[in-house]
């Protein structure tokens, strides 16, 4: 069979791509060796969210108190939690499905190999199919990256794979790696009653963060009962009595600390089974242009196999662009404004500059922020811990950076995104009439702030 292109992978850089290439008026094939969703719908974004969502409201219940409601005999049913978030995970992925049926796309549930740039062979349960293409666009993604670590195959260690298919709630969890991904299973087994331990190699936890919001963060897992350790090096793994013993150096001086269940939450590294044969992948990934093609003509790269960033929605916009320039559409890929969030109470959102880089880089600076506990709706909610951040240049009042830690960081950031990519001002940003109560009219006030003007809030 013939295609004008081929995608190889069905994440949601590979779906989002082979969608719009049929939108373009493209015959399109889809080949993906698992579910589709690729790692976001069915290891990560979804089902971890899933999860969380449970301990919130777990955690909610446990604070009804203050708002004036009286619970008891609150407990926690890990087989159902784990089924719920299944559930959800199979409903999305025959949600995709319906789209790749929808738009006319044939999927082929099978592993690809591609023999040429124009040749792709899936290996399929019946047997192998040949397919040819005019355009190839890769979409491998990405697994967990597990370091040479002394034990780190022993039975108990985990990647965040296994994490979500535990169906128990570990009593105590050592996690190697204080990343977005360790941080929100830190959050998700400690409210749910498991002692964790973070170990991390880096002298601060997520360096490209700002430094104020990672604070309040600590502070909050920290009091949950959170444990960190950092500019820690783990040197084995082993087995105890009924327990894992992770062993750690700092400063030259060891430790070691026990746990039933060892997390390996040390990032993720490219999926390259299968495109071997091209020869474009090195150490970080592999390159690519503006418009995601490769060194070979015709050949395009997205998501977590291309390195940088490794996030679902930078995949779905590089899947669009390079669908687009497979069908003669020019469009480039925009990088500018690339959003972060962390799922954990209180969240996590940024965008643009942290407050360091941004005084490297342009000496003068304006910063404005505005804190929760100043906010009605917060109060309401009772949800007061944390602030909004606004970074920007002093020159010509430009947005370079937007903060947030806080209830529905995660949601606000898109103010900060928008904002960020069409060149906002501080004084733009503050003129803009936001709706009464909200958590969004925070982002208005640190926007006053920053101009020296703060309407409810008289700080810096």
């Amino acid at each position: 069979m013939n295609y004008q292109v081929v995608v190889l992978g069905g994440g949601p850089g590979g779906y989002v791509a082979a969608i719009k290439a049929a939108q373009c008026g493209l015959k399109v094939a889809l080949v993906e060796k698992d579910s589709l969703g690729g790692t976001c719908l069915n290891r990560g974004c979804i089902p971890t969210k899933a999860l969380l969502r449970s301990a919130e409201v777990y955690e909610t219940i446990n604070t009804a108190k203050g708002f004036g409601i009286e619970a008891s005999s609150v407990s926690v049913d890990a087989k159902r939690v784990f089924a719920r978030k299944d559930g959800i995970v199979k409903q999305l992925v025959n949600g995709v499905k319906g789209l790749i049926q929808a738009n006319k796309i044939d999927l082929y549930s099978g592993s690809g190999k591609v023999i040429t740039p124009h040749k792709v062979e899936v290996h399929e349960k019946l047997g192998t199919t040949t397919i040819t293409t005019e355009k190839l666009i890769l979409a491998t993604g990405s697994k967990p990256f597990v370091p040479a670590i002394p034990g780190f195959d022993l039975p108990g260690v985990i990647t965040s794979d296994e994490a979500l298919d535990l169906g128990v709630i570990p009593k105590s969890m050592v996690i190697i790696g204080g990343g977005v991904i360790g941080l929100e299973f830190a959050y998700l087994m400690q409210t749910f009653g498991c002692k964790v331990t973070i170990i991390e190699m880096m002298p601060v936890l997520l360096p490209m963060a700002d430094q104020e919001t990672v604070k309040v963060l600590v502070n909050s897992l920290e009091k949950l009962g959170v444990t960190f350790f950092t500019n820690a090096k783990v040197s084995k793994i082993a087995e105890a009595e009924a327990n894992l013993v992770v062993e750690y150096q700092i400063d030259t001086i060891g430790y070691r600390v026990e746990g039933e269940k060892v997390l390996i939450s040390t990032g993720r590294a490219a999926s390259v089974a299968g495109i071997e044969d091209l020869h474009l992948h090195g150490k970080k990934g592999i390159s690519v242009n503006a418009q995601m093609e490769t060194s070979i003509s015709g050949v395009y790269a997205i998501g977590d196999v291309v390195g940088g960033i490794q996030l679902a929605h930078v995949a779905s916009a590089q899947g669009i662009v390079a669908a687009q320039n497979a069908a003669g559409i020019n469009s480039s890929y925009d990088g500018d404004a690339i959003p972060s969030c962390i799922y954990t109470n209180p969240e996590v959102a940024w965008v643009g500059m942290n407050e360091q880089a941004a005084k490297e880089k342009y000496g003068n600076i304006k910063v404005g922020k505005f804190p929760f506990q100043a906010s009605g709706k917060a109060m309401a909610y009772g949800e007061t811990t944390g602030f909004v951040k606004i970074i920007c240049e002093e020159q010509y009042g430009e947005i370079v950076g937007i903060h947030i830690v806080g209830p529905h960081a995660t949601d606000l950031i898109s103010e900060g995104i928008l904002a960020k990519s069409m060149e906002a001002t501080l004084e733009e940003l503050a003129h803009v009439i936001h709706p009464h109560p909200t958590l969004s009219e925070a982002i208005m006030e640190a926007a006053h702030v920053a101009m020296g003007q703060g309407i409810h809030f008289i700080g810096k």
